[in-house]
Order: structure tokens, then sequence, then C-alpha cells
């Protein structure tokens, strides 16, 4: 059965799958769901059920979860008798039921398969009665092609809190940044928020705020830039942060810090800072500007005993004498820094390394 899953999950679209295969062999062997709709009506005609059939064996032989969205109308497409007939001759792990099934036949289904349900729609009622009778249920919320039509944040959180409380794991979508979907081509997040930010930024919003137990991408494909930032994160908990840093200090990437457990909201404190502050004797006063959000300080000479010491600013801040400012994290990226928590591990890398 599902747990929080540690690994970015892919959709798949039979107008797409050609150009998918490069990004999907991969992630092969790594038993991840993936998601795939059975009623995009754009892309039926006399060669769909062999196209489909052909993606579910290829999925399959690569060890990829499928969840297929179906309807009633699926089965008459397919030409079979029952979903599970539909599941054994596509090698589907679980499905999605979204409208045009009643309670009795979603159970009924849930007997014999994982199954996954509507989270954006599932009321607390219907919800109860399904998750008492069936061994393996999850639920998905929707993704929204339409610009101004996903899912208010509160919505989200509360609507996920629900029905985690009642046991049952949530996944839902971030956009991508290759291969979007027509007709619109802007993205398919879950959250409208997330529509126009980064995959990366999108994922960790996901992991952290929401609590969210499996991500999918809604478009094609993601970056490598971007898949490495987030299978970083869902792999070992380190999040990279992408930044600019003054020359001098360039020692600083690639390293592991740790955010002090003491850390305020307005800045991350680097644990680490003293033993990696060894760049001179003593940190003379340069660069004391405005620290703007997302800059990268160093306390100089002039702090003391705190002379060395290292921040991330989340919430920006005055000039100081005794701070000097030696880099920025990456526009783009910016938003990451809010999803570094108190004792939890980041990284901070060469946005150039991005291009």
């Amino acid at each position: 059965m599902l747990q929080t899953l540690n690994t970015l999950c892919f959709s798949v679209y039979l107008s797409t799958f050609d150009k998918q295969k490069e990004l999907l062999e991969e992630h092969a062997g790594s038993e991840a769901p993936s998601f795939l709709s059975l009623h995009i009506k754009e892309e039926i005609d006399d060669t769909y059920c062999q196209k489909i059939e052909d993606i579910c064996h290829w999925l399959s032989v690569k060890q990829y979860r499928i969840i297929a969205d179906i309807s009633p109308v699926t089965l008459a497409i397919f030409k079979i008798q029952s979903i599970k007939a539909l599941a054994d001759k596509l090698h589907l792990w679980a499905v999605r039921l979204d409208y045009g099934f009643t309670n009795e036949q979603i159970i009924d289904i849930g007997q014999t398969m994982p199954i996954v349900l509507n989270a954006s729609t599932l009321s607390a009622e219907m919800g109860h009665t399904i998750i008492t009778s069936c061994p393996h249920v999850m639920a998905m919320h929707n993704f929204y092609p339409r610009p101004e039509t996903g899912l208010d944040s509160d919505y989200l959180y509360t609507s996920t809190k629900k029905l985690q409380e009642m046991g049952v794991k949530v996944l839902a979508f971030i956009p991508g940044n290759l291969l979007l979907r027509g007709p619109i081509y802007e993205h398919l997040p879950t959250l409208e928020c997330h529509r126009n930010v980064l995959p990366s930024v999108a994922y960790v919003d996901l992991a952290v705020t929401y609590k969210i137990n499996g991500i999918f991408l809604g478009d094609g494909s993601v970056s490598k830039a971007e898949y490495t930032i987030i299978n970083q994160f869902c792999r070992h908990g380190i999040l990279l942060i992408p930044c600019i840093l003054s020359p001098q200090y360039h020692s600083l990437y690639q390293q592991t810090f740790t955010c002090r457990i003491d850390s305020p909201k307005r800045l991350v404190r680097f644990a680490e800072s003293r033993e990696y502050s060894c760049f001179a004797p003593i940190v003379e006063p340069e660069h004391c500007i405005e620290r703007t959000r997302g800059s990268i300080t160093i306390d100089n000479k002039n702090y003391n005993r705190y002379s060395g010491e290292i921040q991330l600013i989340r919430s920006s801040l005055s000039a100081d004498a005794r701070v000097n400012v030696i880099g920025t994290v990456e526009t783009n990226h910016i938003n990451l820094i809010d999803y570094i928590q108190n004792g939890s591990q980041f990284m901070l890398i060469p946005a150039d390394d991005l291009k």
C-alpha cells in the first residue's frame, strides 16, 4: 500500500508518450505510481485502445505502478465487461473513480484493487462510507488546465487534512516546465498559486505546507535541474538553494548546512557557521548594504564574538555596519527559503548550474 512517497511521480499522456519515454526510462524500476487518464476525448480514435495497451505494457515492464483515471464510458471504449478485467488487461495498479460511479459500484471495485477518489470534491460522509468498506483507498486532487480555476490554498489545506485524519493518503499535482499539455499550454497544477512557479518550488510547498503524501507532475516533463532539486529533497531531505555567492565565499557551495533549531522566522541561522567561516583570520567590513529577502550574509569583526556567523535572510532587514552581504538567492527559486524548517538541512548550489 502507498506510504508517503519519496519520489516525484509522473503523468503519462498518449499524445506525448514518445517524448516522455526518456525521462520515464531514467527512473524505471522505482515502482513509483504513474498517472494515466483514460477519458481524454480528443485522444480517442480507432487506434486508441491498442496504443493505450502498448503504453501500459511498457510502464508495467519498467515497474511503474499505473493509476488510471476512468469513467463508466471507459469500459465501453475498451469493450470490456468489468473494471477488474480492464485492470488485468492494462496492468493497472489502481483506478481513480470520478463522476458516474455510485457508492455501491465504487465499494465493489474497491474490494478487488486499490482505488483513488476525487479529493477535491469528496464529501466527508461519502468518504467515510467508502473508506470503511474498502481496504486500500487513496484520494487525488484534480489538476486544473484553465487559468484561474485551480484550488485555493485554504481549501487544499483543510480538505487534505480532513482526509488524512480519516487515514487516507492524499495525492496532488504540480506544474512541469517542459512538454506542457494542450490545448491551453498553461500548466497543470492543483493549486492556482502554483501555475507559474517552478516545479521544485511547487513540490516543496505541497510536501512541507500541505503534507501531501504523493506528488505528481501534471505536465509531460520537467527539466533535469528542477528534477535534481526535487529528488535531493524528497530522497534525502536536503533542500538545494540556487544562489550567487561572492568569489571568496565559493567554498560554501555544495556544503550541507543545518538550520539552527532556534532560528527565528525572518532568517535562517547556519548551525555550522563557525566550522565554515575560516575565510580569513578576521572578517573585515565589506558590502554592508540592505539585507533584502534572499540575501546571504556573514557577520564581520564589528560584531565581536558573532564574527563569522552566516545567515540567510527571509524578511528584508536594513543595512548594518556589522553585517556583510556575500550573496543572494536566485530570483526564481527564492521562495524555497520559506521551506527551510528549523533543524532541517539545506545546501547552497551555484545558480549557474541550472542553466
